[in-house]
């Protein structure tokens, strides 16, 4: 096992990606029970939630268990009147045709943070051993103060000049995100994503260019694509689709209906629920707003205008406008707990 994984104290090179909005610390638990480097998202949590989660972390997993928080660098957008007019008109029709008020659309809010000062004192007191980012690295300082206490910092990259830029600026593993990966691109150099590749494209180019860790991430699902992924000279592989269907998961249950159904072949790149690029089963949205790219407001504001439609879809038991996230490998999906398919995935890294 590579000294990265063998530092951290795991029985696996395994990561659990951390996903917001389908998971909270029980996932992440199961999985660093298990052998792997549970994860968990806050870019989405309160203060007190993610001290709330951390504590039960450390209450179940003590102090000397890796655990892996993970958090957005993303700078805030403007919020402007224009940029909310036009979100509005591109969902008036939406609202309309679901007996909505039109008039009563949300104003253009942020939800989720980046990380800032006051984020790093408050995880401090519990040391995490990992602290990862999507979209780029926070200030030097930041890192810095991580590294103060021996946390490793890890962060996506989608471009091998990501990754370049990554080690440059202090990073200690890079997660190399193929295209297939679901969620959010973690792309921040560029927001073209035609200059992205797929996992088994990026992860060789990556290992040549790097001296640090790469970790394979994006359609890792099975024995097979870990097997592959560790051939291909990766130290270790990030896992996220194969968990969703899991006990401890709190994937809703429109989106388990929907990975398990015939829908769940076809998934695409869309902005439409946060602003920023994310991987999702096809649904009305994607369909009626991706078409309508240049109206939807920068990353993360367009959320809250979207709540009120999928709020009333859900009630029906309907997905139409629900963020249905998910890879392209996603149909082999195991609903036995995490640490079985943490076992099972993490065993086929070590062969």
């Amino acid at each position: 096992m590579h000294p990265f994984f063998q530092h951290l104290g795991l029985r696996y090179p395994l990561i659990q990606a951390p996903m917001a909005g389908v998971q909270d610390f029980r996932l992440a638990l199961s999985v660093a029970q298990a052998g792997g480097l549970g994860s968990l998202p806050c870019a989405t949590l309160s203060a007190q939630a993610l001290q709330e989660n951390l504590q039960a972390l450390r209450q179940s997993l003590g102090a000397d268990s890796a655990i892996n928080v993970n958090f957005f660098c993303h700078s805030e957008p403007a919020i402007t009147a224009e940029a909310e007019q036009r979100w509005h008109k591109a969902l008036a029709p939406l609202y309309e045709e679901l007996g909505l008020d039109s008039q009563a659309i949300p104003g253009l809010q942020s939800g989720r943070q980046p990380f800032t000062a006051a984020l790093a004192d408050l995880i401090a007191p519990f040391k995490p051993q990992v602290v990862s980012f999507h979209f780029g690295l926070p200030p030097a300082a930041l890192v810095e103060q991580i590294k103060s206490w021996g946390g490793q910092v890890i962060a996506s990259a989608t471009t091998v000049a990501e990754g370049e830029w990554l080690q440059a600026h202090g990073a200690d593993a890079v997660i190399a995100q193929g295209l297939e990966a679901g969620g959010h691109r973690g792309h921040f150099l560029s927001r073209d994503t035609s200059l992205q590749m797929g996992t088994f494209a990026l992860v060789p180019q990556l290992v040549q260019a790097l001296r640090i860790p790469v970790i394979a991430a994006g359609g890792i699902a099975s024995v097979e694509t870990v097997r592959a992924a560790m051939a291909l000279g990766a130290a270790g592989v990030q896992v996220g689709t194969a968990y969703l269907l899991s006990p401890e998961a709190q994937t809703s249950a429109v989106h388990r209906q929907a990975l398990q159904s015939p829908a769940a072949r076809h998934t695409a790149l869309t902005r439409a629920f946060t602003g920023g690029a994310a991987r999702g089963i096809v649904n009305r949205a994607i369909q009626a707003l991706n078409t309508q790219d240049a109206d939807i407001p920068a990353f993360p504001l367009a959320s809250s205008a979207i709540a009120p439609l999928r709020s009333h879809a859900e009630a029906q038991g309907l997905g139409d406008f629900t963020p249905l996230w998910s890879g392209q490998n996603n149909q082999l999906l195991s609903s036995e707990s995490a640490a079985v398919i943490t076992e099972h995935l993490g065993q086929a890294a070590l062969q």
